[in-house]
């Protein structure tokens, strides 16, 4: 039985010539990465287990993005648990305040990870690099800590979903739109434990940004990871980031499949995850009158550069809605700086946006754009379970930029106007 892109990839990091769905294996791990939150747990288990070194310094990542700036003093020792580890152990990759970004956008943008490798994050949105053909996966704390001094986890092989894409994606579409489709099409548990491997010539026409967005959020349908093939627009993003040899994994042709997909991009609209789940969602036109207080744009799943400019080409001119807050959060500091020098947080500024250094902040409810009762906030964030952004009476709509975009302007979720 052939094997598909990410049982490649396991079978040559746990020494193996073939792997089968459902086999536990041990195997060496390219990249560890933590945050503020999880990754203060990961030290505080670390050094409960006794171990007294990291296996190697240059491939631990911690990225202080959840509540920093500190929103209160729990916040505040959280990072400096991790700050002290950093120092300890002389870790190559600590990013903090003033240096630090969201780190599922950072990490690719520094070239930390990279095609055919195998990344671990104490973080459930680790899946995101899977766009680089890389096979990435959420652990637990614990599982993490183990790892930072061994190298190596367990993983229990994974089978796998095929969606096959043709056709490109029309304008104000984009890979937002398609994992919420693919979401609502299937279910939150639709890929539970499997392996989202996208394909076919639909591929092509994505951006790595789409990529990203997509395989993001592959575990809001329940994914173990989600997974690209590593094709010219791949090869062109690690190009002048990754500075080591990196190996390119493609599926058999006798692969096996639990199920194949068929999607057709050029057929899908801007869509909105209603609450409260990502896989209840709506396209565009059966939104209906929906009001809102608040928009964010930003987070690990559309915060970089190319969200932030469709933002600005639909703000550009207009004004935010007076009952609307719209909240806008480059992902990176790079990003920031490319926003300032492309005149982009001018034009968010005189449309009546606020902008926010790099933080995950109103993602979660941790700090900055929390919802009373009863708001409604439309997000470009990933998940919209109850609470998520504030009070459980709350409610959060997932969407693209350009629908959040055109949302703050119009004070209720709408679709975007062509842009000239």
């Amino acid at each position: 039985m052939g094997m598909t892109m990410t049982q490649k990839i396991l079978a040559a990091h746990a020494g193996l010539d073939n792997v089968v769905p459902g086999q536990l294996i041990t195997a060496k791990v390219d990249m560890l990465l933590a945050n503020d939150i999880s990754g203060s747990v990961s030290v505080n288990v670390f050094d409960d287990a006794g171990f007294e070194e990291v296996f190697d310094k240059s491939k631990i990542a911690l990225v202080m993005d959840h509540f920093t700036p500190n929103k209160d003093i729990k916040s505040a020792e959280q990072c400096v648990t991790c700050r002290t580890f950093a120092k300890r152990f002389d870790i190559d990759h600590y990013y903090d305040v003033g240096t630090m970004g969201i780190e599922h956008a950072l990490l690719p943008e520094k070239g930390l990870v990279a095609a055919g490798e195998i990344i671990v994050g104490a973080d459930s949105h680790t899946c995101t690099y899977g766009a680089l053909g890389a096979f990435s996966t959420g652990v637990g704390s614990t599982d993490l800590a183990a790892s930072m001094a061994t190298g190596q986890t367990w993983f229990k092989v994974p089978s796998a979903l095929k969606f096959n894409l043709t056709g490109e994606l029309q304008e104000d579409v984009s890979g937002k739109d398609v994992i919420l489709h693919i979401i609502g099409m299937i279910g939150v548990d639709g890929a539970l434990y499997k392996s989202m491997e996208f394909t076919g010539p639909g591929v092509a026409s994505l951006s790595i940004d789409d990529r990203f967005t997509i395989c993001n959020m592959a575990i809001e349908a329940g994914g173990k990871n989600g997974i690209f093939p590593v094709d010219k627009t791949t090869k062109d993003y690690m190009e002048g980031r990754v500075d080591r040899e990196y190996t390119i994994y493609e599926a058999d042709l006798d692969a096996e499949y639990d199920q194949v997909y068929d999607i057709d991009l050029s057929t899908l609209k801007p869509t909105v995850a209603f609450p409260h789940l990502p896989g209840n969602s709506r396209t565009i036109d059966k939104v209906g009158d929906v009001p809102i207080q608040q928009s964010v744009i930003g987070s690990c799943t559309n915060g970089r550069l190319s969200d932030m400019r469709i933002a600005a080409e639909i703000l550009k001119g207009q004004k935010v809605h007076p009952d609307v807050r719209c909240i806008i959060v480059p992902a990176t500091q790079q990003i920031y700086k490319e926003c300032i020098k492309l005149g982009y947080l001018e034009t968010f500024i005189d449309a009546g946006c606020v902008v926010s250094t790099p933080t995950c902040g109103p993602c979660m409810g941790g700090h900055m754009g929390i919802l009373a009762e009863g708001e409604r906030c439309v997000s470009t964030t990933n998940r919209n379970f109850v609470g998520r952004m504030g009070h459980t009476k709350s409610e959060i709509y997932l969407a693209s930029p350009a629908v959040a975009a055109a949302s703050a302007i119009a004070g209720k979720i709408v679709a975007p106007e062509r842009r000239v």
